[in-house]
C-alpha cells in the first residue's frame, strides 16, 4: 500500500481560498428585529417626537400655528390650576397607592390561612377587578347621588347623616380614593397572595420554637420575604394611579369646579375643549418627564428590596 504526500511547496504556500471559502457566514440578527424597530419608531418615537415639537408652537384647532419656543412651559408654571392639578394628582396618587397596598396585604394574609369556603370567598373578593373602570364608575356614581343613592340610604339606616361624596370639594378626593380601593385592592391582594404561597416553613417553625408570637413572625419573616411583591405591588399601582382617567372623569369631569382635576384631565380639557393643542402639549412633557423621574425612582427602589443572594 503506497502513501501519497504533499509536494513541500504545496505545504510553504498554501492555495488561495476560493470565493465560496471566503464568503462571510455571520448570522445577521438584526435583519429579524427590524420590523419590530420600524413599528415602535412609527408608534412611540414619532408621537413622542411630533408632541414635542408641538409644544414649542401656539397652535388652535382651527386657528394659525406659531412657533413660540418655551413660552407655554413659562404659562403653565404661572397657570394656577395647573399647579392645582398638579397638587391633585400627586394626593390622589398617595392615596390611590398606600390604601390598596395596606388593605391588599391584609386581605393576602387573612386568605392565605385555610379556613372553610376560602376558594368561594376569594373569588368573590377579586370579582371587582374583573369590571371595566367606567362600568365601575357608572355603579358608583349611581350610589353617591345624594337623594337617591344607596350609600346614604345604608348611613341613615344606623343613624348617620347624609353625606355629599363627590359633590363637595372637600370629600371628592377622599371619595374617588374610596373607588379606586374598591376596584384594585385585589388585585394587591393577588399579588402579594402569590408571594406568601411561595414562603420557606422553617423559618416559622424555628421561630415558634424559639417562642415568637404571630407579630414577631410578620414583622420579622413574613414582610422581609414578601416585600419584593409588595413593591411590585406598588409600582403597577403607582403607574395606574398616575395616569387615572376614566374613573375620575365618568364621576366627575374634574368638579365640582376644579376640585377633582387631575394632569390627566385638564390635559383632556385644554386639548378638547379649550382647542388649545400647543399648551395641552406642554403638558403631556411635563408629565412624562415627571412619570418618567418617578420609574425611574421606583425602579431603583424595587432593584434594592430583593432578597440578598
Amino acid at each position: 500500500m503506497t502513501s501519497t504526500t504533499l509536494p513541500a511547496s504545496n505545504l510553504a504556500n498554501p492555495a488561495p481560498p476560493s470565493a465560496a471559502d471566503s464568503q462571510d457566514f455571520t448570522p445577521r440578527y438584526w435583519l429579524f428585529s427590524l420590523p419590530a424597530v420600524l413599528i415602535i419608531a412609527s408608534v412611540i418615537v414619532f408621537p413622542w417626537l411630533f408632541t414635542l415639537y408641538m409644544s414649542t408652537q401656539d397652535w388652535k384647532i382651527g386657528g394659525g400655528q406659531e412657533f413660540v419656543g418655551l413660552q407655554n412651559f413659562v404659562e403653565l408654571a404661572r397657570d394656577p390650576r395647573f399647579i392645582e392639578s398638579m397638587g391633585h394628582t400627586f394626593y390622589y396618587t398617595v392615596l390611590a397607592v398606600v390604601l390598596p397596598i395596606l388593605f391588599g396585604t391584609a386581605a393576602a394574609l387573612v386568605f392565605h390561612r385555610e379556613f372553610p369556603f376560602r376558594g368561594l370567598l376569594r373569588t368573590i373578593f377579586v370579582m371587582p377587578m374583573m369590571a371595566t373602570p367606567v362600568a365601575v364608575a357608572l355603579v358608583w356614581t349611581m350610589m353617591f347621588h345624594p337623594q337617591l343613592g344607596v350609600l346614604n340610604y345604608l348611613l341613615s339606616l344606623v343613624g348617620i347623616g347624609p353625606q355629599a361624596w363627590v359633590y363637595s370639594p372637600n370629600t371628592v378626593i377622599p371619595t374617588l380614593i374610596l373607588v379606586e380601593v374598591w376596584h384594585w385592592t385585589p388585585l394587591v391582594m393577588l399579588i402579594v397572595l402569590g408571594g406568601l404561597a411561595g414562603l420557606p416553613k422553617e423559618p416559622y417553625e424555628s421561630a415558634l420554637i424559639d417562642g415568637a408570637n404571630a407579630w414577631h413572625m410578620f414583622r420579622h419573616i413574613t414582610l422581609p420575604l414578601v416585600w419584593p411583591f409588595i413593591m411590585v405591588a406598588i409600582v403597577i399601582r403607582t403607574i395606574d394611579a398616575l395616569k387615572a382617567f376614566d374613573t375620575i372623569f365618568v364621576i366627575t369631569q374634574g368638579g365640582p369646579g376644579t376640585s377633582s382635576e387631575t394632569l390627566n384631565i385638564f390635559l383632556y380639557l385644554q386639548a378638547f375643549q379649550f382647542y388649545k393643542i400647543g399648551y395641552a402639549s406642554a403638558v403631556v412633557v411635563i408629565f412624562f418627564v415627571i412619570i418618567i423621574m418617578l420609574s425611574l425612582l421606583l425602579l431603583y427602589a424595587r432593584q434594592k428590596s430583593k432578597w440578598n443572594a
